[in-house]
């Protein structure tokens, strides 16, 4: 399966080194995702090249969006960490098309 790993990345922080930690987060989780025979997708990894080329004035038209459509093409998600309002956006596209929500990496079947 590709699994979204959905998490804060600057929910209620206006510091770099708190977003650092949350991405960290994010792809320590992807990892263990990764072992389990699965395609971990992080939205903050594949928007952030992105919004350093377009400049940070274009972060909110550019971080959910892709998230959100990467998230449109995945089997599942992995909800992560604490308050999100985008990590919660995701989770509700995952709700809606009736496929798994996982909250604890060991709930995820291995492949």
């Amino acid at each position: 399966m590709w699994i979204m790993i959905a998490g804060p990345y600057r929910h209620g922080s206006s510091d770099p080194e708190q977003w650092a930690k949350n991405l960290q987060l994010l792809n320590d989780y992807a990892y263990l995702v990764h072992q389990k025979g699965h395609v971990p997708v992080i939205g903050v990894n594949a928007a952030l090249p992105i919004i350093e080329q377009a400049g940070q004035e274009h972060y909110s038209a550019i971080m959910m969006p892709i998230s959100l459509a990467l998230a449109e093409r995945c089997d599942a998600v992995l909800r992560v960490g604490g308050p999100s309002k985008g990590a919660d956006q995701e989770v509700a596209l995952f709700k809606k098309k009736g496929l798994p929500i996982y909250t604890d990496v060991a709930a995820i079947p291995t492949v």
